[in-house]
């Protein structure tokens, strides 16, 4: 039962590491794309507000 609690001890900080950089790599990857995204939604909306004249919306 030892050599299990061991490998854990060992093997769980490093898995625990690898995720944690494969998920910093993941959202630094869409990054780029949720802002373009993010942009592209902010400028249609304004265009949408721009075109209504009483300048109501539904949100």
């Amino acid at each position: 039962m030892s050599s299990i609690w061991g490998v854990a001890v060992i093997l769980g900080p490093i898995i625990l590491l690898v995720v944690a950089i494969y998920v910093w790599m993941r959202n630094k990857q869409d990054g780029n794309r949720t802002v373009e995204q993010s942009e592209r939604g902010a400028r249609k909306l304004r265009e949408d507000l721009d075109e209504r004249q009483d300048r109501t919306i539904d949100l």
